[in-house]
């Protein structure tokens, strides 16, 4: 304040206290009278203000809010921890004990350009097993060699065999195929199986005649000689009856003097021809059944009879001379095969030693955060020891990282697969991460409710779709799932409405006081409920329902309390 006006600050006070003084000596009495107004006004408003539909149960009161529309927002808020989405567990494969000599810094990111160049990442000391494969390699060189020698043995007796064999079936095939060319596959089988059934027994001539004359299954050569015989009678018939035909015919003329006596004696003549080129037909054919269909037929038969005792003969000496020779190559292979998986083994275990980079991912050994670990079976480290199926190292895939979070089984039935979501992680407050519900678990998590049986909680996987290269295993985060959105819907905060006798009801101001009115809720949030039915975009609801005491059967009162929206 400067001097001028610290001056005149005395003068400005006497100045307002005279007004004052003057305006209070004038006006007492009209101040007096709108104060009593005030006050009267005041009392009627709270009065009918507080006033609830029973007023004799109302016990508390509260300020208001005006019922507007807008968007809803539904989400599901939880926290949980990052972790690779494909995490690969690296495990020691070799008997026993084994030493660490070589191991890839733990920390480092393994790229895929590290898989493709079959980057080491653990080596373990394989001098032992080296010897090892040595001596069983010995070993099975000698088993071979023996093997070998057995085997051109048997492949030389084989041969040997089978040749035989062979030879042997093909005099019976081509017996069989001479037989059946002459006779006919069908005749022959029948002739084989009811003529001849004993394959020593001697076949007669007449039975083979009478076999012929029952059977109507003839083919083959057999069968055309007899179709060319029985095609000769039947053109020397045919030829008889058409010179027969022409001799009438003549005759017919002859009488009535229209051919000559030459003609009739030519026709007569040409009748005369052809009946005995049609009884030399029928006896060629007599002489074909009777005599050289069966000689043909015996001379086939026994042919392949013959073959069919050579072929025996030849398959019993095979099969003596090829058992020793397979009983000495099935005990040199036994060996051989023994021989075979103790080298294979060994070579293995020896692979085993260099582990390479199956995948990219961050190297964590399996020691770090477990102190039981480290003191039972010590850190991993360059000349620690590790033991079969022991956990070297894990490679999380930082590349694609997720979120997992546990669901209160309040919320569990909002959420689904391919909900968005938003990921805060705590190290990096300040930036957002976009994100997708992968799975919901369909089951509790047992480990949780095992600690803590009265709240149950479902695993739920959420993806991270922006770049991650800041996120780490490990680290805390804070996933908002995006349940639903709903667009210009009618709502008001949850704390307004209230459950009345199983009814949910919002207290709207009006002019008559608080008017209780049932309504109908929709989705929610921590914050806003939507109404469905039962109010208008500009009613005034109470923020803070007024608690009515309801009398219950078996008592004289009982006070319900404010309801939380959609409980």
């Amino acid at each position: 304040m400067t001097r001028r006006e610290r001056s005149q600050a005395p003068a400005a006070r006497c100045r307002w206290q005279w007004v004052f003084s003057s305006t209070t000596r004038k006006s007492g009495r009209s101040r007096l009278i709108v104060l009593l107004v005030v006050v009267a006004v005041t009392a009627s408003v709270l009065f009918g203000w507080w006033r609830s539909p029973a007023p004799s149960d109302v016990s508390s009161v509260g300020g208001m809010f005006a019922a507007r529309r807008g968007d809803l927002v539904v989400m599901v808020t939880e926290s949980g921890s990052i972790k690779a989405r494909q995490t690969i567990d690296i495990r020691s494969e070799v008997w026993g004990e084994a030493t660490i000599i070589r191991l890839v810094p733990e920390g480092t990111y393994i790229t895929q350009e590290d898989v493709d160049a079959g980057k080491v990442i653990v080596e373990l000391d394989s001098s032992s097993l080296v010897d090892r494969l040595k001596e069983e390699e010995k070993g099975l060189a000698s088993d071979e060699a023996s093997l070998t020698e057995e085997q051109e043995n048997y492949h030389i007796q084989q041969n040997q065999n089978e040749s035989n064999i062979t030879a042997a079936k093909l005099a019976v095939q081509f017996g069989l195929l001479d037989l059946q060319n002459f006779l006919g596959k069908s005749a022959s089988q029948k002739l084989i199986e009811t003529v001849a059934p004993d394959p020593n027994a001697e076949v007669e001539v007449a039975t083979l005649v009478e076999f012929f004359a029952e059977s109507n299954s003839l083919g083959g050569e057999a069968l055309q000689t007899q179709k060319q015989y029985e095609n000769d009678i039947l053109l020397a018939e045919g030829q008889l009856e058409k010179a027969t035909d022409v001799f009438e015919g003549t005759k017919k003329l002859h009488d009535a003097n229209y051919a000559s006596d030459l003609d009739l004696k030519s026709a007569r003549l040409d009748v005369d021809r052809y009946r005995v080129q049609k009884e030399s037909a029928d006896e060629a054919l007599r002489l074909y059944k009777l005599y050289i269909l069966p000689k043909q037929t015996i001379q086939l038969l026994s042919a392949y009879r013959e073959a069919g005792h050579e072929l025996r003969r030849t398959e019993a000496r095979a099969r003596s001379m090829m058992a020793q020779a397979l009983a000495r190559r099935g005990n040199a292979e036994e060996e051989v095969i023994e021989s075979r998986d103790d080298v294979e083994r060994c070579r293995r275990q020896v692979a085993a030693c260099i582990i390479r980079a199956p995948a990219p991912g961050l190297v964590v050994y399996s020691s770090s955060g477990d102190s039981y670990r480290r003191e039972e079976r010590g850190p991993i480290q360059e000349g620690g020891k590790v033991y079969q199926r022991q956990k070297i190292i894990s490679l999380p895939n930082t590349a694609e990282m997720i979120v997992e979070v546990r669901v209160h089984e309040a919320s569990v039935d909002k959420v689904r697969p391919g909900q968005s979501a938003t990921i805060v992680a705590e190290p990096f407050p300040d930036k957002t991460f976009r994100g997708e519900v992968l799975s919901v678990a369909p089951l509790p998590d047992a480990q949780r409710g095992y600690l803590s049986p009265d709240i149950k909680v479902y695993t739920t996987k959420v993806s991270i779709k922006d770049s991650q290269d800041s996120l780490r295993p490990g680290m805390s985060a804070k996933v908002e799932i995006l349940v639903e959105r709903l667009d210009d819907v009618l709502m008001v905060p949850v704390q307004v409405v209230a459950n009345r006798g199983g009814r949910k009801v919002c207290y709207v101001a009006t002019d008559g006081g608080p008017e209780q009115r049932q309504v109908q809720t929709g989705a929610f949030n921590d914050s806003f409920v939507e109404i469905v039915s039962g109010l208008q975009v500009g009613e005034n609801v109470l923020l803070n329902p007024p608690r009515v005491i309801e009398p219950t059967p078996g008592s004289e009162s009982q006070e319900t309390v404010t309801a939380v929206a959609g409980t």
